[in-house]
């Protein structure tokens, strides 16, 4: 059990009963941010650190930007639940979590604030520098866990993270107001768009067939990606900005 915050930037160490050893001393290689979906900072942090609870992420990030420690770093921290990224499913064992306090889609929304997205980036940078993070590993939950989770959401400023150094993003391509790709579509054009997702790391199945699990990720692609429009249809706009990330990935230097 970590003693005292691994980051300098934490004010608050409040551990959680909720962690354990990583399986096979798996060393982070991910880092999920999330949004509590509570009302409150203080509720989100009581529940992070009940027993009962059976939940935890490593750090919090209240709406001032205050940041508390709740798992140390090399402990598994419960906070993806069942999800899965490039073909792993244990994402808890080789990844860092970080909560954002935001109510949530289910209590209007709201922006985050510019003082929390300040806090957010140092934070992210802090842990980039201890643990070798890839930028096309730094998701959202709803990247890898699609249809359950819609956090941190389409108001999440991806864009400006990346600009600091943390994460991969693209510019999105233009809206041009075609129908694309949806629910019931079949054929090659659905199989390549299975592929793309499938190789950036989205956990789909090669089927050619549109289904109401190829729309969820294709949701969830458009939160983080996309985030003017989330209709779960692949248009060109959709298509094409998730081509631009995969040349993106594959024009990155291999670690």
């Amino acid at each position: 059990m970590t003693a005292a915050p691994d980051s300098k930037l934490a004010t608050l160490w409040c551990p959680s009963p909720n962690r354990e050893a990583r399986v096979g001393d798996r060393m982070p290689d991910m880092l999920i941010l999330h949004y509590t979906g509570m009302e409150s900072s203080d509720a989100a942090l009581d529940w992070l650190t009940r027993d009962e609870a059976k939940v935890s992420a490593h750090y919090l990030v209240d709406e001032e930007g205050r940041i508390a420690q709740i798992v140390g770093e090399q402990e598994r921290a419960w906070h993806a639940g069942q999800s899965q990224w490039a073909g792993e499913i244990d994402l808890n064992s080789c990844s860092i979590g970080i909560e954002i306090h935001n109510p949530g889609h289910d209590f209007d929304y709201p922006d985050f604030t510019e003082t929390q997205m300040q806090a957010v980036e140092a934070l992210c940078l802090d842990i980039l520098g201890r643990h070798p993070i890839p930028p096309h590993r730094v998701l959202a939950h709803s990247d890898i866990a699609p249809g359950r989770k819609r956090d941190p959401g389409e108001k999440f400023d991806w864009e400006r993270l990346a600009r600091a150094g943390i994460g991969l993003w693209v510019e999105p391509a233009d809206i041009a107001g075609d129908e694309g790709l949806g629910t019931g579509d079949e054929g090659a054009s659905v199989a390549e768009l299975q592929k793309a997702l499938l190789e950036y790391g989205y956990g789909v199945e090669v089927t050619t067939t549109y289904g109401r699990g190829l729309e969820q990720v294709v949701e969830a692609f458009q939160r983080h990606f996309r985030p003017a429009l989330v209709s779960g249809r692949a248009d060109l706009s959709t298509r094409e900005t998730l081509a631009r990330l995969l040349s993106a990935m594959r024009g990155m230097p291999v670690a």
